[in-house]
């Protein structure tokens, strides 16, 4: 068996039985759940928020977080936690000396 140290390691699944013939061969690392568990909670203060969204994608979601053993919510959080990060990555290096001059 397959142990993922990384959650970039768990690809998107076109349907439940691929999704299950991968967990046959694969799980994650405890450190990693752990890391997981301990990000959210790190977080003492926080701001609720309503997002609507079609039931169909919220249902794909919860699957897919209950498959890595997280919850849902938590895991949307990481997910703009992350790509908050490749954003401002990202704008940093636009911003960077010399960069106007490459982008012509």
């Amino acid at each position: 068996m397959n142990t993922l140290t990384d959650w970039e390691e768990v690809p998107l699944f076109d349907s439940e039985q691929a999704e299950a013939a991968f967990w046959a061969e694969n799980r994650i690392d405890l450190r990693l759940m752990e890391a997981a568990v301990a990000a959210g909670s790190e977080l003492s203060e926080s701001v609720t928020i309503t997002l609507r969204m079609d039931p169909r994608l919220l249902s794909r979601i919860k699957r897919l977080a209950r498959s890595r053993y997280l919850n849902y919510q938590s895991m949307m959080k990481q997910w703009i936690s992350e790509r908050l990060e490749q954003e401002m990555a990202a704008r940093q290096n636009e911003n960077a000396p010399g960069m106007r001059y490459l982008r012509g």
